[in-house]
């Protein structure tokens, strides 16, 4: 294994894993630094973006590099979230799924390339359709409001 692997093992550990809850739950920086209001999501997802460089200092193809990042953006948005973001930094693991992504594609390159790229348009349509109905839902509340306050 070569240190840049070893370090990719190492941060991803530190930020998803390095405390061991009793039970046996890990939990790790990560969902700690969620909790810092303002700017602890983003200092995760800075973080988490090493792991994607040196992934791809590493070689990773494109379609591994960009379902990293997908699963990167789902931890630091949804993480963003007050209180159930919070939850959702301590179960989501992106940096775990990331190097586990990473392990797969150095043992079975085709396999996993073809299975990633299949991944990624679905989670994009899945994101886009997301982004749709959130932007539908905004303007549905919105129009409500002018109608409350401007139309009686």
């Amino acid at each position: 294994m070569s240190n840049r692997t070893r370090f990719i093992h190492r941060l991803s550990w530190f930020l998803d894993e390095s405390i061991t809850l009793p039970g046996g739950y890990k939990i790790g920086a990560d969902g700690f630094l969620g909790l810092i209001p303002g700017i602890g999501d983003f200092i995760g997802g800075l973080l988490s973006s090493v792991i994607i460089y040196q992934a791809h200092q590493l070689g990773a193809p494109k379609t591994i590099l960009l379902k990293m990042a997908i699963n990167m953006l789902i931890d630091t948005t949804l993480g963003a979230i007050p209180v159930i973001g919070d939850v959702f930094d301590f179960v989501w693991k992106a940096n775990r799924r990331n190097v586990a992504l990473l392990s797969e594609y150095e043992q079975q390159p085709r396999q996993v390339y073809r299975k990633t790229l299949l991944e990624n348009i679905a989670i994009i349509l899945i994101l886009i359709t997301m982004i749709g109905l959130a932007v539908a839902f905004v303007g549905w509340i919105i129009s409500l409001i002018w109608t409350a306050l401007f139309q009686s």
